[in-house]
């Protein structure tokens, strides 16, 4: 493996850690405990599907100008900085938010969570700068590896550190889950870094034109792309099964740990759950890499989602911490193949002088998705008021997604 392909995929290793310890593991647990404090858990849950809602659909508005503008101005590492030390900032800045100041958290946290999105646009689109075609399945899922295993190890620190803080000094448990969002900021800068320097930005036309005139130009390409892909059968066939499908993966990865503590169970296992899914994640994503250059990755992305779908069933029934490490080990097995065979099946499909745009397009659409399982869990659980219910509403994702990929009839071989 040569030091391009390492060095994008370490990418992955450094901003996972952003969606393992702060999105999925301590934001939830701390917005509701800590910056929620004394609120129902339904109405905490409702606050941060609104955050999760509102951060998406910014970042579907932006990600096609996004993607043009880093094609055009040939800024695809530049722009993949600024994103990656906006989201570092807030990241840190999560460490000064005193206790009950839920709207400055909420804020900092969507804030990142917008950067760590936007900042992958620009990373996805630079795939297909550092390998062959024949090994975009391999790569991405590399990736995704590199992701688990990173995640993991810098999540496996900070819960020990937050089961013991005295062995590092600490005052208590809330002092270390503050410096738990201190250490994602720094690991994630740290290892941004050999992208910048081993990955070369793509060779492509730079464009004199403005900003203001790209975002025009911008919504005059999304056009005719939208037409380009509607021609495009299989394109459009995935596209609309991954906006589907990935809006389920999304939101059970963002929710999990919040729809856990309103069934009642302890933080502490949810998080040691979380830490089996990471574990479990690596070598999975890993497998999925090397079982593509054998089968079709549509149809291992199909497996993938029908466990989604078994999984999901199994959540709206669990009342005690075993069932939730056993949903936990099911989902690290499949979540970071359908995520790594998604990027790259549809880096099969388009065309590569567009990558940027392309994958602004398809990030958008990501985005896009990311609003209506979150928007679903809210209104499930403002009228229903039963946590057990919001979790059902995703199957409607899971299946539709899987039932427009199963249209997708010709497969681009790894």
């Amino acid at each position: 493996m040569n030091k391009k392909i390492f060095s994008w995929a370490l990418y992955d290793w450094a901003n996972s850690v952003f969606y393992t310890t702060v999105m999925a593991g301590f934001f939830p647990i701390f917005f509701k405990q800590y910056w929620s404090h004394g609120v129902a858990a339904s109405f905490s849950t409702e606050r941060l599907a609104w955050v999760l809602a509102t951060s998406g659909f910014l970042l579907a508005i932006l990600s096609p100008t996004l993607g043009v503008v880093s094609d055009k101005k040939k800024m695809k590492k530049k722009l993949l900085f600024f994103t990656m030390i906006l989201g570092v900032l807030c990241t840190a800045g999560l460490y000064f938010v005193p206790q009950g100041d839920w709207g400055r958290a909420a804020f900092l946290y969507g804030s990142a969570l917008f950067m760590a999105s936007a900042s992958a646009v620009f990373y996805d689109s630079l795939l297909i700068s550092v390998c062959r075609e024949d090994q975009y399945d391999f790569v991405s899922s590399f990736g995704y590896s590199l992701g688990y295993l990173g995640g993991g190890v810098l999540f496996a620190l900070n819960v020990v550190m937050t089961l013991n803080p005295q062995w590092f000094g600490l005052i208590n448990k809330t002092e270390a889950v503050k410096i738990s969002f201190l250490s994602v900021a720094i690991w994630w800068f740290i290892f941004t870094w050999p992208l910048m320097k081993n990955v070369p930005e793509p060779e492509s036309a730079i464009s004199t034109k403005g900003i203001t005139a790209l975002t025009h130009e911008t919504f005059t390409e999304l056009k005719k792309m939208f037409i380009d892909i509607y021609k495009n059968k299989n394109l459009f066939y995935f596209i609309l099964g991954y906006w589907f499908y990935i809006d389920g993966v999304y939101t059970v990865m963002t929710m999990a740990v919040d729809f856990g503590l309103s069934l009642g169970l302890d933080s502490a296992d949810l998080i040691k759950a979380l830490l089996i899914t990471q574990f479990v994640g690596f070598p999975s994503a890993y497998v999925f890499g090397m079982l593509s250059k054998k089968t079709s990755s549509k149809y291992l992305i199909l497996n993938g989602l029908l466990i989604y779908f078994f999984t999901i069933i199994g959540a709206s029934m669990m009342s005690q911490a075993w069932h939730f490490y056993t949903l936990a080990f099911i989902i690290g097995l499949c979540q970071g193949g359908v995520q790594a065979l998604s990027r790259s099946l549809f880096a099969h499909l388009i065309p590569t002088e567009k990558s940027g745009e392309y994958f602004g397009f398809f990030n958008m659409l990501g985005k896009f998705a990311s609003i209506l399982g979150p928007l679903l869990v809210a209104l499930f659980a403002r009228f229903t008021g039963d946590s057990r219910q919001t979790i059902l509403s995703l199957l409607i994702l899971i299946v539709t997604g899987a039932f427009f990929l199963t249209k997708v009839k010709i497969i681009k071989s790894s």
